[in-house]
């Protein structure tokens, strides 16, 4: 727990989460925003190119031809010393893959949301996670935000940690789309010379520098079979793993001083909600974790002994916090809003098994998935969702997922 500060006065503003968003980036100062349109995020793209019309953010806007293009522009940018960011989601983010890829191992600090959306084929615009949780493995920092005002302040502590000298990587900040990018809630809005203290001067580039008096190769060609290539290759790996456990306690900080700071507190890696005596709990991620812990209330109420885990960092993911959570429930349920192909489960459902690997018992885990496709999760599905984990302290763990709105 954290020391929270309270404070007076706070600007307050009605909007939606990708207004939000706009407002948090408007906060962080970026020099060089990039941007193509793209459902749900659209709106964010907009709204943060009529701040640039209007004065409110000094940025030099880029209007792309595409999602590719706008993470090769904000590469040159951040080489150049440059604050950046970005937003995409879906489809958008496919289009954007070979750039992506190449962001955290140039060690860029961009910060980027992406606005939650789930796959094709069939169709879709509406919200889920297929795409943010396809791209897991790529090196990025992940984050999940519950709320709107989280999604605000995320943003600008994301800078906080992209361009700590200990991590120097990319940061998604991840909202889901139509739940979080349209929902309109009262947020309140952050001091600018507060914020501005708090994200101190940019440090964007001082490991790779653009600069004609200092001529320098960017992203050679390196690996092979002989020669010093194979063993340069392992050590940029390396680096780039130390950089993402070193960016664990970066987050655990930046927390801690924005709730000193700004009065608003928020579990960095992972949240434990009424779990102290719990006998089981379901694990969420994103925006569904408000409806989740309505369900645990009810069945509190009930005289059941159900908690909730809620990630927010899904990479680096924060395997001692999570162990140390799924320690004191004796089943666990896991409530995904994307699918794992492979396993015939969901992504957050393999990572919760891979962390029960180092959990003093062997806890049962059953894989829950809903919301596909802009579906709702609502406490009924949670409801489903407790009475099925609850299952598993007397009977067999399923192998075949749940699907939640298979019937709705």
């Amino acid at each position: 727990m954290y020391e929270v500060v309270e404070k007076t006065r706070p600007k307050v503003l009605v909007c939606d989460g990708n207004e939000a968003a706009a407002w948090g980036v408007v906060l962080s100062r970026p020099d060089m925003v990039a941007v193509y349109p793209i459902t749900p995020q659209s709106s964010l793209a907009e709204y943060v190119a009529q701040f640039v019309a209007d004065g409110v953010l000094d940025a030099e806007l880029v209007e792309a031809e595409g999602e590719h293009s706008v993470l090769s522009v904000l590469h040159g940018a951040a080489l150049a010393g440059a604050r950046t960011y970005t937003a995409s989601c879906g489809q958008g983010l496919a289009f954007m893959f070979e750039p992506y890829f190449r962001t955290p191992n140039l060690r860029l600090p961009i910060v980027m949301s992406i606005v939650n959306r789930d796959g094709i084929s069939p169709q879709c615009v509406w919200g889920g996670q297929q795409d943010a949780m396809t791209v897991r493995e790529v090196g990025w920092v992940q984050l999940f935000c519950e709320t709107v005002q989280e999604v605000l302040d995320t943003i600008v502590m994301a800078y906080r940690i992209a361009e700590d000298r200990s991590v120097m990587l990319p940061v998604n900040v991840n909202h889901d789309g139509n739940y979080l990018s349209n929902g309109i809630v009262r947020i309140e809005l952050p001091d600018q010379e507060e914020v501005d203290d708090f994200l101190g001067t940019p440090d964007v580039n001082w490991h790779v520098a653009l600069d004609p008096d200092r001529p320098m190769g960017v992203d050679p060609l390196t690996g092979g079979s002989s020669g010093p290539g194979p063993s340069l290759f392992v050590r940029y790996r390396q680096g780039h793993c130390e950089g993402m456990q070193n960016a664990l306690q970066v987050i655990v900080d930046a927390h801690a001083e924005w709730a000193q700071r700004f009065g608003r507190s928020y579990a960095p890696l992972v949240e434990e909600y009424r779990l102290d005596d719990a006998d089981y709990a379901i694990v969420t991620i994103g925006s569904m974790a408000g409806a989740g812990k309505d369900a645990v209330d009810a069945a509190r109420e009930r005289g059941e002994r159900v908690g909730l885990i809620k990630i927010k960092t899904l990479r680096p993911f924060p395997v001692d916090a999570f162990v140390c959570a799924l320690d004191k429930v004796r089943a666990v349920g896991v409530v995904d809003r994307a699918v794992c192909f492979g396993w015939n489960s969901g992504p957050v459902h393999q990572e919760t098994r891979a962390a029960l690997y180092h959990c003093g018992a062997r806890i049962p885990c059953l894989s829950l998935i809903g919301g596909l496709a802009g579906a709702d999760l609502t406490q009924a599905h949670f409801d489903r969702a407790i009475a099925e984990t609850a299952r598993l302290l007397s009977g067999p763990c399923p192998r075949q997922p749940v699907w939640l709105n298979a019937q709705d």
